[in-house]
């Protein structure tokens, strides 16, 4: 009966209002699918820092380009375990360009402040792009057991 009564003394503003909820719908863009910040990441070299077990897994709090999107190649600042690492992208699930490998997970590889690789051993294969990528990242090149 109530409804009845506030549907017949405000009609315009019943209609407004479900046009408005129908129009509320987005899209995620493909930025939206790419490591980003809080993005959540798995540490693939076998530096003790990584490959202990911690109730959080690492996620990126800043990414080192323009845009804030990162790719394979690019740096990235982590949270780990309390701590603040950089580490660097070696595989993200969204797809890249053609001729690219696509995986599972976003992997990283943890680095330090002048770029060298924390751990000894990366125990997932690396992009071959990788190569050709600005940047010099010959040392973890070096540490990786096999190549896609």
């Amino acid at each position: 009966m109530a409804l009845h009564l506030l549907s017949r003394s405000l009609p315009g503003l019943i209609v407004e209002s479900s046009s408005m909820i129908q129009q509320n719908t987005f899209s995620v863009s493909a930025a939206a699918a790419a490591i980003q910040k809080l993005t959540r990441v798995r540490v693939v070299d076998n530096s003790s820092l990584g490959n202990t077990p911690y109730h959080r897994s690492p996620r990126v709090i800043h990414v080192y380009t323009k845009n804030g999107v990162g790719k394979v190649g690019d740096k990235v600042l982590l949270a780990i375990k309390g701590q603040k690492k950089k580490a660097l992208i070696v595989g993200h699930k969204m797809p890249g360009e053609r001729m690219s490998p696509r995986f599972d997970s976003n992997n990283v590889v943890l680095i330090e402040e002048n770029g060298n690789p924390t751990g000894t051993r990366i125990k997932v294969p690396l992009p071959t792009h990788l190569r050709k990528v600005e940047g010099d990242y010959s040392k973890v090149l070096a540490i990786a057991s096999s190549f896609v």
